[in-house]
């Protein structure tokens, strides 16, 4: 097996351990919030937890796995039991980014503390690479999700500022936007818009942590 291969094993390993925290943790934040603004329907269904088979589509796993881009089972949400509908379904969904980019920041926060305080060593350095691993598809999950179009979570946010008849029209087309998105996606379309959305919440991470790196430099006595 060459190098290429293993990389390739270790990549695809990388990704699968990942999913199996990025995935419930979405997931689970829209049913956490659901409940809390009246609607429990997720919670009946088992869908506020953490265990990863309550979320996992197959394929959705498997595309995660193999291509870096995937989805897991929709959380079932009903707009009808929110006092208001369209900031319950608004806010619902952006649960699921924001859980995201929390275990991104708390993925940097430990990698720099651990890259600063332990010795090199190959678990060490498996364990640096799993956290930038967890960081980075968690922050592409944020964002991907929270592109403004159906199904993702963005087009749910969106309703907010949107008439209701159009919200239900574009609605009514999910499915071929779903598609239409993802081929766009594949091929390569998308790559720019996402690339710069991506390294932009990468640069806030970086500076949202960025005390870890200047307390380091007082302790050694560099001036930054």
């Amino acid at each position: 097996m060459g190098l290429m291969d293993k990389r390739t094993l270790l990549v695809w390993l990388l990704r699968a351990l990942v999913m199996l925290v990025a995935i419930p943790v979405h997931e689970a934040a829209h049913a956490l919030v659901s409940a809390k603004l009246g609607d429990t329907t997720a919670k009946d269904r088992g869908r506020l937890t953490l265990n990863p088979m309550a979320h996992f589509d197959l394929l959705g796993a498997l595309c995660m796995i193999f291509t870096g881009i995937g989805w897991a089972k929709p959380v079932p949400t009903y707009a009808s039991r929110f006092k208001n509908p369209k900031g319950g379904m608004a806010l619902t969904a952006a649960a699921g980014p924001v859980a995201n980019l929390l275990v991104a920041f708390v993925s940097v926060l430990l990698y720099k503390i651990l890259y600063y305080t332990l010795p090199a060593s190959a678990a060490i350095n498996f364990l640096l690479l799993f956290l930038e691993y967890m960081a980075s598809i968690n922050t592409m999950l944020a964002v991907f999700n929270l592109l403004p179009v159906p199904p993702f979570d963005g087009s749910r946010i969106v309703t907010v500022f949107l008439p209701q008849r159009t919200y239900f029209k574009l609605m009514q087309y999910e499915r071929y936007i779903f598609i239409a998105v993802f081929l766009l996606l594949f091929l390569g379309f998308l790559d720019g818009p996402l690339y710069l959305l991506n390294n932009a919440v990468w640069d806030f991470l970086m500076w949202a942590t960025s005390f870890v790196d200047k307390a380091v430099f007082a302790l050694a006595g560099v001036s930054v």
